[in-house]
Order: C-alpha cells, then structure tokens, then sequence
C-alpha cells in the first residue's frame, strides 16, 4: 500500500516538490495498493478458469465474424498458425477457428484492432470525436529498500520535455527490492525529432532519480500505448451482438494515469446488463441498457469530473496547469464547459524543417541503455519466418512522404527498434552517384505497444496480431 507520496516540477538542475494542497484529489494515491498488473492478470486468468471459463492462450483475434443474414456479430475468426513469411502453408500449418457467441465483448485494451474496424463499421464514433494516446515506456529495477522505500510514490512533470510536449513521470516502489519507473509522452508533440524513449533515458539522469538508481539493476523494459481523451473521446459502446469495453472503449482517467479500475468496472456493468437482458427473455440483438449504466457509473463520473485537464495542455504546459488548478481545485471538475481535443495525434506532427535535430546523450549502459539492449529485457519473440504484422499500405509513403518531410518518425516513435532506414550508393550508367533509401521492419522487435499505427502522419502502418502468443513476455511488469 502506499505510505509516501511526493510529486515534483523538474528543471535540468533542479527539482521542487509541489505541495499536496495545490494537487487534485484524483492525482493522490493515498489507500492504493501499489501491484503488478501481469501477475494480477495471471492470478485472475486462474481463478476465472476455476470458474469455468475457457481461456486460449496462443490464438489470437484476427477477423470479426458477421452474421450473414443482418450484420451483427457474432463472434470472431482467430488466426492461422504455421504460415510462412509469404503467406505459404506450412507442414505446421493450423487453420483459423470460430469462437461464436450470444455477445462478443472486445477488451483488446488501447488501439484494438477489431475495436478500430468495428468503430468504423458501426461509426460509433459521433460528429468529429476522436481518441488522444500516449505512449508509456517502462522498466523494473531492483533497489535497495534503504534507498526508496517500500510503498513510495514519486510522480514528476517538467523536464526533460519541452512546455510544448506532454507527459509525466512515475516511480513506485512495489516491494522490498522491486521498483517500476518509467516515462509517459502525449502522441500529440509536434517535433518529429523527438524520440520518446530517449527522453524517457534522459529522465533516469535527472540527480533525484539517478541518486536513487544507482547501484541498482534493471531487470525488465516494456512500452504501451495508453488513451488519454477521457470523456470526449468516448465511443457508442454497443452494436449488434457485442459491445467494446475498457481501453479499448478509452476508459482510462488520464488525470489518474490509471485506468485498470474503470476497465475492470466497465466489464462488471456489462456482465450485469448481459445477465439482465437474457433473464428477460430479449430477443434484441444489442443490449442497449450497457450505455444507459454505464452513464449512471463511477466510471463516467471519474471521466466527466477530469475531462477539461488534458485538452488544456494543448497550449503549452504552463496554461495547462493553470487550466487544471482552476478546473480542478476551484470548480471541482464541474465547469459549465467542456473543451475539445484539437486534432489526432498523427495530424499533429510538423515538417521537420521547423526544428533542429535532437542529439540524446549515448548511453551509459548503467542508468540508461540503448533500444535493443533494453529490448532483450522485454522477452519479445517473434518467429522470424512467419508474415510481418505491421502493414505498410503505400510502400511509396514511408520514403516519398515520411522522411522527405519528417525525417522518418518511426525510427524514434517505436520504443523496439523495429523501423529503420537502409541508405545505399548507387553508382548509374553514367558514373553518377546517388542515395537510394528502404524502409525496414524488424517486426521481431515489436513490443505491441501500438504507436506506429497511431502517430505515422498518413495512418499508413496497420497494426495486425502477429502468430498467436508471439510477442512480449513481460515478468512482473
């Protein structure tokens, strides 16, 4: 349980520490529990298999399945197994299998890609609202207890982002000699020289964190995207046959930077309005109430009363917290208005002759590492020999568009590695001499952290399930 709790204003030299008068009671953690969430996962995954549930690790989700007759779903198609990177059947080969049901709940967490089709499909989506993201980079250290304690909460705002990017820290110490740290960036920052990890690297050199750090041991690295819109951003939650929930619907509080709470009650008052709906003998498709409790729920309680926060950081980060104080202290997440997310993240990004280049310090490999170094901490693993998961849909786009006017994004946004830039010499027919560029994909490297299918300027990246139970194998994250 937490028993200590400091949150800090960064400069590169310094730090002050933010009395908790001026913070909003959603941001103290006093009475939380500080646990890893994979473990929790696991724990439940048991405990829902005592009760019956079936689980199947190792098959993914791959299509939606539609009722032929009038377009609801009915449940989804997993994916083949034992195909070769060009798509060959081979001597392994497993075909896809239907898993149908009454309803079809899809809690594929931020950026589902079923959720993403079946927002488009059912245009859950009303007027122009749209989903915000961040990414999250994250690792363990292991950390004697005498250094940071038990229970400790350390968040920080400030450096080393700029006023125009946003984004926090997080410092919690889990356990006698287990701590979880790590660096959450908006998607909307402009830069395209900006590297998120290496901000995140360049955050562990700050003196009060690396005082902390050292002599200590990393022994685990993750990224994942995460929702920020809240309440503007909500989705339509039902359709025919099903509803989204979770952080695949955006229910995360951004101002908590927690949203395991509201994804887990969001799936209660589902099972509950389930239940109701089939003990009356309905006969409709689409369990409509879902929405209508939903509305009476703490979840839109929570997202309603912080729904101006992150919106008001689109100006810079001082008026962003100046937006929050008022809107948090003074009227009490209660303000007579609601403002609006400007434009998606992928829209936001500027050409690159706007901004100078970004050098991030090389690193030390012992309070910062570099991209595949941390990688191996991941336990990611994808068979090589097996179709690549993150589609290009116009080839020409990566090098015509991306690095002719933004220096190719992918390379810094992903947190793996898994895009780079190939450069040749080509000598011609005539003896001249030029560049000749490709885009590489290392999907072996992919975390699922979902950002390259956010943040490319054209949406030209679509994330896919790659061979089912291929990807991280995150421990104790």
């Amino acid at each position: 349980m937490v028993s200590k709790e400091n949150f800090y204003y960064l400069t590169k030299n310094n730090y002050f520490r933010l009395p908790d008068f001026l913070l909003p009671k959603q941001m103290k953690n006093e009475g939380n529990f500080i646990i890893s969430l994979g473990n929790l996962c696991k724990w439940l995954a048991n405990y829902a298999e005592s009760l019956g549930v079936d689980i199947f690790p190792g098959f993914t989700a791959q299509k939606l399945y539609f009722n032929e007759d009038d377009g609801a779903i009915q449940g989804v198609i997993t994916g083949e197994k034992g195909l070769g990177k060009n798509g060959e059947k081979l001597s392994l080969y497993e075909p896809s299998v239907a898993l149908l049901g009454k309803q079809t709940v899809f809690a594929e967490g931020c950026r589902g890609h079923l959720g993403k089709q079946l927002i488009k499909k059912f245009n859950l989506y009303d007027k122009n609202n749209f989903q915000t993201y961040a990414i999250g980079l994250k690792e363990l250290w292991e950390i004697d207890n005498s250094k940071f304690e038990k229970g400790s909460v350390l968040h920080s705002i400030g450096w080393p982002l700029n006023n125009n990017t946003y984004g926090g820290s997080f410092f919690y110490k889990l356990s006698d000699n287990l701590a979880s740290i790590g660096l959450v960036v908006g998607l909307d920052y402009k830069n395209p020289y900006l590297n998120p990890y290496e901000e995140f690297q360049k955050f562990k050199t700050h003196k009060i964190i690396k005082n902390i750090l050292n002599g200590g041991k990393r022994v685990s690295y993750g990224a994942r995207a995460l929702n920020e819109g809240g309440y503007q951003s909500l989705p339509k939650l039902t359709f025919p046959g099903g509803a989204i929930i979770g952080c695949n619907a955006g229910t995360l509080n951004v101002l908590k930077i927690k949203g395991s709470h509201t994804a887990m009650k969001s799936g209660i008052i589902f099972a509950e309005e389930f239940h109701k709906h089939y003990q009356s003998g309905s006969k409709e498709k689409e369990i409509k109430a879902y929405m209508n409790s939903f509305k009476k729920s703490s979840i839109q309680k929570e997202l309603f009363e912080s729904r101006n926060v992150r919106p008001g950081f689109k100006n810079g980060m001082l008026i962003g917290l100046l937006n929050t104080f008022l809107d948090q202290k003074i009227l009490r997440g209660r303000a007579p208005w609601t403002l609006k997310h400007s434009k998606k993240d992928n829209e936001k990004t500027k050409n690159k002759n706007l901004y100078n280049k970004i050098i991030y310090p090389k690193a030390d490999n012992k309070i910062t590492f570099d991209k595949l170094s941390n990688l191996s901490f991941s336990g990611t693993n994808h068979k090589e020999n097996q179709p690549c998961h993150l589609l290009i849909q116009n080839v020409q786009l990566p090098l015509d568009v991306n690095l002719n006017l933004f220096a190719s994004p992918e390379t810094r946004y992903c947190p793996a590695n898994v895009y780079e830039i190939l450069e040749e010499n080509i000598e011609e027919a005539s003896g001249k001499k030029r560049k000749k560029y490709k885009l590489q994909i290392n999907f072996q490297n992919c975390l699922h952290c979902k950002t390259c299918d956010i943040k490319d300027p054209h949406q030209n990246i679509q994330w896919t399930t790659p061979e089912g139970g291929d990807g991280p194998r995150y421990s104790g994250m």
